[in-house]
């Protein structure tokens, strides 16, 4: 795999065992981006989660959110109920357009004794899953020692963690890193301004780099989430939908009249995101998306 290079983008990782954080100081430190822990397993999740997402964004930091793949997962249930987990927990922070970052799928560990076959089945299950439900491709995060157990994953941008000045080497069908975490604070590799100790963060914190500069990063990863013009075909569409959102509305009303029945969340979700959809004159990109992803979460109903 490549080397580092002057110029790249700096940043770092978190997750509850940081502490409190100061992300203005960590952001006047030379830093730029910051992958926050959201989740691990089928049910946790960082306890530091949304208010390190509301903070990091606020000191202007580029975020992305990543998820800690079990142990215990062992099979496609546990991995699409992982997702799962993952998923309500980037909705929590106002869904996938509040990070810059793709999510990230961070596979490191196997004390159970999987076979390589199920640790692949589990990691694109997973990966396929978030990509699903956020429309976005993930990132793998993985180590040297780890990496060995996937097979035809390749596909999707690495995030390799190596504790060294020396560079990755290639595996399993990767030739090149996007993200590399060279220091978990106390050994590997140096940031350009010579320390690893990073202001704003009281004790050590991994260190990583991005393959190129901080424009560049904002270039590769933000460019989807940039306002596009209302097509005639999507105003064909939003027109099918509309008449799809009344009819239904008129249902919910029925039935609430005659069972005195809770209205289904999704429909008041997806109610909500037409009528932001509508009301952005620019047609956000965003908006149809989530519009979209709310309405198949009902079975009953298909928007093509």
């Amino acid at each position: 795999m490549q080397a580092r290079k002057t110029g790249n983008a700096q940043g770092i990782d978190v997750s509850h065992h940081n502490g409190n954080i100061d992300f203005k100081k960590v952001a006047a430190d030379g830093i730029s981006f910051v992958f926050i822990k959201a989740t691990q397993g089928k049910s946790f999740r960082s306890t530091k989660f949304l208010q390190f997402v509301k903070d990091a964004k606020a000191a202007g930091l580029l975020i992305g959110a990543y998820h800690y793949v079990d142990d215990s997962a062992g099979s496609v249930e546990s991995a699409k109920a992982e997702a799962q987990n993952f998923y309500k927990a980037i909705q929590a922070a106002g869904g996938i357009g509040t990070f810059d970052l793709p999510p990230v799928m961070d596979y490191e560990s196997n004390k159970n004794g999987h076979s390589k076959a199920t640790i692949t089945a589990v990691a694109t299950t997973f990966l396929a899953e978030i990509q699903k439900l956020t429309g976005v491709k993930p990132l793998v995060y993985t180590y040297p020692a780890f990496i060995g157990n996937f097979s035809g994953l390749s596909g999707y941008p690495l995030w390799i963690a190596r504790y060294s000045t020396q560079t990755p080497a290639d595996a399993s069908g990767w030739t090149r890193w996007d993200f590399w975490q060279y220091s978990d604070g106390a050994a590997g590799g140096y940031p350009p301004r010579g320390t690893r100790k990073v202001d704003g963060i009281s004790g050590a914190v991994d260190l990583n780099e991005f393959d190129g500069t901080v424009a560049e990063l904002k270039a590769k990863y933000t460019k989807t989430k940039e306002d596009k013009p209302l097509t005639l075909e999507v105003m064909k569409q939003m027109e099918k939908l509309k008449a799809t959102v009344e009819s239904q509305a008129k249902w919910i009303a029925a039935q609430k009249a005659k069972e005195n029945m809770e209205c289904p969340k999704w429909a008041e979700e997806a109610y909500e995101y037409y009528q932001a959809f509508i009301s952005d004159k620019t047609g956000s990109y965003d908006f149809w998306r989530q519009l979209v992803l709310s309405y198949r979460k009902d079975k009953g109903i298909r928007v093509s």
